[in-house]
């Protein structure tokens, strides 16, 4: 049996699974990793923690397959996009804290460069908007504001990566400084239509090209491990950002598919192709995984506030003990009983953008109960996600491509079946939900096992993939477009200054 190993260093936890040759989890191992607030909007992560906890992970995830070094094929690395490490390239030892992508402190910045034109600029090479969200001005606001660190910079002794570039980093012992392209295209220096850094966006931000890393495809040979980590030097053969992993893990991975993630936020990514196809409703493009050097790209829209609703309903609201009980509570009543919920707790996300958005509660009338209010937050989850969706459609018919014909799902609340129903319902295509939920740390794996062999090409692993269940729609076409016009009435009442 032929094994791989993939790290999946995420937001709230580093975790470490072994996967055999046919998709199947072996082995798990986690460890929840400490958030640091110095101050309101600052979110920061500790490098070294990072590095200790995703080893130690991956030495437990190994000693509970009763695995060694030697039965390992490659390792595949996914990671927390967009979050910001600057190390020392001599002691390897960070400058300063990571400074996550929730963090919003380069806001200021942003609105500068909004000031001095480059909206357009960054839109048309990057495919992203100006937003503090993205690793460019992090890193600019460690340059400006860690004493010594700019002129260290200058002189070509530190390093910039993204999670996976600091991962691989400390697993060669300081050889290897690279990311792949879907990493390199949240920074908001990377021309995803050439595949490399952009130098004009390098020198109008006032970041050193020294600092930068090498890119790859997603599925290559990055580097070998140093034998002392793992008992054997391994081959990392896959590297991707965690929402792009996903796409891998749920073979997403031609032009038309599509997935959404349902965690603390939902990332609805829809692949299209080898085509750049900039995005007139409020997206964003990003690269897809690349299995050679010929860019493949996609269409991303973030949800910032979906499964988190169900955590107020249990500690702001206190309507359940613990999330699990959110379906059985919304079940109790056959439908929301006129209640809207828009939870724009932190703005809206795509494809609104408005970050002065509130949230919203309409429709209570003295009939309304806490088990209405349970129903329409899980339904503000499906509506956001449907409003994603119906403007990628959009983008994809005003270029000439076909609608989405099902919509793949992941991540923790896909599990609850009256979400999932509802999201078919609300889209009129089926919501299909696999037998492998880990499909992020799959998708790394997958990348890594391309690379090494153990699959030939992106159509064995198609043949792979598994569907658990699929919810069919059951409305008709002018149900569905009422409440989706219901619910964009709800978000103007939302966004209404």
């Amino acid at each position: 049996m032929t094994y791989l190993l993939a790290l999946d260093q995420g937001t709230s936890s580093s975790r470490s699974i072994v996967f055999d040759e046919r998709g199947h989890i072996v082995a798990l191992a986690q460890k929840e990793l400490t958030q640091h607030y110095p101050q309101p909007g600052w979110v920061e992560h500790d490098p070294m923690q990072i590095w200790e906890d995703q080893l130690g992970t991956a030495r437990q995830a190994l000693a509970q397959a009763g695995l060694q070094a030697k039965d390992i094929r490659a390792i595949g690395i996914t990671n927390q996009r967009e979050t910001t490490v600057l190390w020392n390239r001599r002691t390897g030892r960070p400058v300063h804290h990571a400074i996550v992508w929730q963090d919003r402190r380069a806001e200021p910045l942003c609105a500068q460069l909004r000031a001095e034109g480059l909206a357009d600029t960054i839109r048309d090479k990057t495919g992203l908007v100006i937003d503090a969200y993205f690793s460019a001005t992090k890193l600019r606001w460690l340059l400006d504001n860690v004493p010594g660190v700019r002129a260290q910079a200058e002189a070509g002794d530190l390093a910039f990566g993204t999670v996976d570039s600091w991962l691989i980093w400390q697993l060669t012992g300081g050889r290897a400084h690279v990311t792949d392209v879907t990493n390199a295209s949240r920074t908001m220096l990377f021309n995803v239509r050439e595949n490399r850094w952009d130098e004009d966006l390098l020198k109008a931000l006032r970041i050193p090209a020294a600092l930068m890393p090498r890119v790859q495809p997603s599925s290559s040979h990055f580097a070998d491990t140093d034998a002392a980590w793992l008992g054997g030097a391994l081959p990392i053969g896959g590297v991707a950002g965690d929402q792009q992993s996903a796409m891998v893990g749920q073979t997403c991975l031609k032009a038309g598919m599509a997935k959404n993630t349902y965690g603390t936020g939902c990332f609805l990514l829809l692949h299209t192709g080898g085509e750049f196809q900039p995005s007139h409703n409020g997206l964003l493009v990003t690269s897809a995984a690349q299995f050679d050097a010929t860019p493949q790209f996609a269409m991303e829209g973030s949800v910032f506030v979906g499964g988190a609703v169900v955590q107020w309903l249990r500690d702001g609201l206190k309507a359940i003990p613990g999330s699990a009980q959110v379906q059985g509570l919304a079940e109790s009543v056959p439908d929301a009983g006129g209640v809207m919920m828009v939870p724009a707790f932190t703005g809206l996300g795509a494809p609104y953008w408005n970050a002065n958005a509130r949230g919203t509660i309409t429709g209570l009338t003295r009939g309304t109960t806490v088990a209405h209010i349970a129903r329409a937050a899980l339904e503000s989850i499906a509506y956001q996600s449907a409003a994603l969706l119906q403007a990628m459609s959009r983008d994809t018919l005003a270029a000439g491509g076909a609608p989405v014909s099902e919509l793949r799902v992941d991540g923790g609340a896909s599990v609850n079946d009256l979400l999932m129903q509802f999201q078919a319902d609300l889209l009129g295509i089926p919501v299909v939900r696999p037998q492998v939920t880990e499909t992020t740390a799959l998708g790394a794996a997958y990348l890594a096992g391309l690379f090494s062999g153990v699959w030939r090409d992106a159509s064995e692993l198609a043949s792979q993939w598994r569907e658990e269940r699929r919810f069919t729609p059951t409305w008709s076409k002018d149900r569905s477009d009422a409440a989706m016009g219901r619910w964009e009435r709800a978000v103007r009442q939302a966004t209404a200054t």
